[in-house]
């Protein structure tokens, strides 16, 4: 793995008790508050990334003051973190199909040309990635109201990740919720709330906006590897959003919300009637496309170093037709 491993010891930051109280009429409450759909038209596809312009990508495009970029993806190898994968999740499998040892055999003269080919085969959410607005359904439904049954076997008629091939780009900005809190990482099942973010944003100074692409940092993915072991990272206890933060998200109408865990809400979360309650209303009905497993310390370290917590953040998908997320390698630059 090409990130560098911080060094222990590691400073935590406690979590503090959260109440199981999200029910499913919880949900539906919520829901109806910040229903996007309709908002760009009945055949949108985009979702929130409708409210980055123009505009809005020149001047992040300003922000690139000393040309440094930051990779914000994990490499995709056998020691990623599916080891215990929620869903059928499994790490990349990498496949020699030509190699050098076959050249220098000379098994390839008679096609005139010596090569080294490769494959590789891995679930399209098995490391940093964005989930697409046709992972998630409310009921029977996704994002803008299309029918699930529009997602089958053969993929995602409506809400694929490749309609957002040239949407995944505008200003970044960090909240380093442990730095703002005194520590490294979060302890799992550390719900970051509205107050929390608002906050870190302060402490920051640096202003959340409306077409922003907000990555939050946890530190959790930092003490794995610290440890040197994933642990239960995938699908385990975790820090991360709690509920209420679904209001957040909507009033502040960002672009896409991304983090270095998981599945970016708090686990355990508030609720006992539905698995992963936050993603039930963010990804459907506010329409937000969603970033997880981003590696984030040497941005961190890097923000914390110069106190500039904007960026130019770029981030496409590989755009497979009518798939529901996509790996990636996102990009700071600053």
């Amino acid at each position: 793995m090409s990130a560098s491993k911080p060094a222990l010891p590691m400073k935590m930051v406690p979590k503090r008790p959260l109440k199981q109280d999200v029910t499913l009429k919880t949900l539906e409450q919520m829901a109806a508050r910040v229903k996007n759909w309709g908002k760009w038209g009945p055949d949108d596809q985009l979702g929130t990334l409708n409210f980055v312009t123009p505009r809005d990508i020149v001047k992040a495009a300003s922000l690139v003051k000393r040309g440094k970029a930051f990779a914000l993806g994990l490499d995709f190898n056998s020691d990623g973190p599916q080891r215990t994968g929620w869903g059928g999740r499994f790490n990349p499998i990498h496949t020699m199909l030509a190699t050098g040892t076959d050249a220098v055999a000379g098994t390839q003269d008679a096609g005139k040309i010596r090569y080294a080919d490769d494959m590789v085969s891995m679930p399209l959410q098995c490391g940093t990635q964005w989930d697409a607005l046709g992972h998630i359904f409310y009921g029977d439904k996704m994002w803008n109201g299309y029918d699930a049954r529009l997602v089958d076997s053969t993929g995602a008629k409506k809400n694929g990740i490749h309609k957002t091939r040239d949407r995944m780009i505008g200003r970044g900005v960090l909240l380093d919720i442990p730095r703002h809190l005194g520590g490294d990482y979060l302890e799992d099942g550390f719900g970051v709330g509205n107050a929390e973010l608002d906050a870190c944003a302060k402490a920051q100074g640096v202003e959340v906006r409306r077409g922003d692409f907000v990555i939050v940092r946890t530190g959790q993915m930092e003490h794995c590897l610290a440890q040197g072991d994933w642990g239960a990272y995938a699908a385990g206890d975790a820090p991360g959003l709690r509920f209420e933060t679904c209001e957040w998200i909507h009033k502040k109408e960002i672009a896409a919300i991304c983090f270095d865990t998981w599945g970016c809400e708090v686990r355990p979360n508030e609720s006992t009637e539905a698995f992963q309650p936050w993603h039930w209303i963010i990804i459907p009905m506010v329409g937000i496309t969603m970033g997880e497993i981003f590696y984030l310390k040497d941005l961190a370290d890097d923000c914390a170093a110069d106190k500039v917590y904007e960026f130019l953040f770029c981030g496409p998908p590989l755009p497979i037709t009518g798939a529901v997320g996509s790996p990636i390698n996102p990009q700071a630059i600053k």
